[in-house]
């Protein structure tokens, strides 16, 4: 195999442990700068499942420094984590059980409702004080059908007029917000439209409207809604190309090395084997910390300026790269992938190769693999 170089050769540094997920804040903050810029509605970050595996309390205080007025999170324990930590701005959970109300109501955090038994069982708790109505549009997940939607926004309005729940916000979620041709949207924009007419004739008066994505913020014209959920461009994932920057780079080191001869195999089953003398090296991380065992036969991380291809099969714990001729030691850093500006693979390139989207490789990152947090790379 040929080994690539690249353009640049970043700035070799140590790593605690053997491999580290290093998230650059700063990035974070300029992602959501990018997008305020863009957009008249204001910011709710998404940060769930950990801020797609960056971290989310360092995540979150970063976005709200930047102007993010929200935060949003699927499941209960995500949004007590951060009232824990100290962000008071508002938070909204979309996925969480009856029995974790009180404790929601409790930390002051807004949950969704798609249906009438679930307001029901949020008015119960009376320290539960902001629900948000969602309402399906199309992408037919969670929500309320839309024949449904009277019925709840009646009952809403009536627990309202009790003083037993605000509706403080009417949402629905885009099914092709990732997509440049917003038709699609712009049908599920004039649904919520109907929606939030259809909760204003039953008298209720909601503060916020969200519908896009961060794609759909940029594609969509929405400018009755008042909110836009920022997910996978917070973490720099750019879907449109509006210069956003990734924020996490993956790395470790090489802690063997060896040289094989012609004809020697590597790995389990002998998938690869060498068809000339070469150096390999051990790079100690593999698909239990969410390296993609399906990116193997195009796969390659960079050590000493170059792109090394992954070679064999990738282990649960580690993985084989060959360095060809090149003098390498035991100790030498690998990126696994960064934001590609000194010729490294980056987040996207992983997913090519493993056949799936950005927002699962950095969602993947085990806990093994230990975060540390720097304030910008270049």
């Amino acid at each position: 195999m040929t080994l690539v170089q690249s353009r640049h050769r970043p700035a070799a540094r140590g790593i605690t442990g053997l491999s580290e997920a290093v998230v650059d804040l700063s990035a974070v903050r300029d992602n959501v700068r990018n997008f305020r810029k863009r957009v008249p509605q204001g910011v709710l970050a998404v940060v769930k499942a950990d801020a797609f595996g960056h971290g989310a309390v360092p995540v979150a205080r970063s976005a709200v420094e930047a102007g993010a007025t929200w935060l949003g999170v699927a499941h209960a324990d995500e949004a007590l984590q951060l009232r824990a930590a100290g962000l008071t701005v508002p938070i909204l959970t979309w996925l969480y059980d009856a029995t974790e109300l009180m404790l929601l109501g409790d930390m002051d955090v807004d949950v969704s409702v798609s249906t009438v038994a679930e307001l029901q069982h949020v008015v119960s708790i009376p320290s539960v004080h902001y629900v948000h109505l969602k309402l399906d549009t199309g992408l037919h997940r969670a929500g309320s059908a839309p024949d449904q939607w009277i019925e709840l926004t009646r009952t809403a309005a009536h627990y309202e007029a009790l003083g037993a729940v605000t509706v403080r916000g009417i949402w629905s979620h885009l099914s092709h917000g990732d997509s440049a041709d917003a038709v699609q949207s712009r049908r599920q924009l004039q649904l919520l439209r109907t929606g939030v007419g259809l909760t204003h004739r039953a008298g209720l008066r909601p503060s916020v409207v969200h519908l896009a994505n961060s794609a759909g913020a940029i594609t969509l014209d929405a400018p009755d809604t008042n909110l836009v959920r920022i997910g996978a461009g917070l973490y720099g994932i750019d879907e449109l190309g509006i210069g956003l920057r990734p924020a996490m780079r993956l790395l470790s080191k090489l802690t063997q090395v060896r040289r094989i001869r012609a004809g020697e195999g590597v790995s389990y089953g002998h998938d690869f084997v060498a068809d000339r003398d070469t150096t390999i090296g051990l790079v100690p991380i593999g698909y239990a910390d969410g390296v993609p065992r399906a990116a193997v036969r195009q796969a390659s991380v960079q050590c000493r300026g170059v792109r090394m291809p992954v070679i064999g099969r990738i282990a649960m714990d580690q993985f084989v790269v060959d360095a060809g001729d090149l003098t390498v030691e035991p100790g030498e850093p690998v990126t696994i992938f960064g934001d590609g500006f000194h010729g490294e693979p980056t987040a996207a390139e992983w997913a090519e190769w493993s056949g799936t989207i950005p927002h699962e490789i950095y969602c993947g990152i085990g806990s093994r693999v230990r975060r540390s947090y720097e304030e910008g790379t270049r």
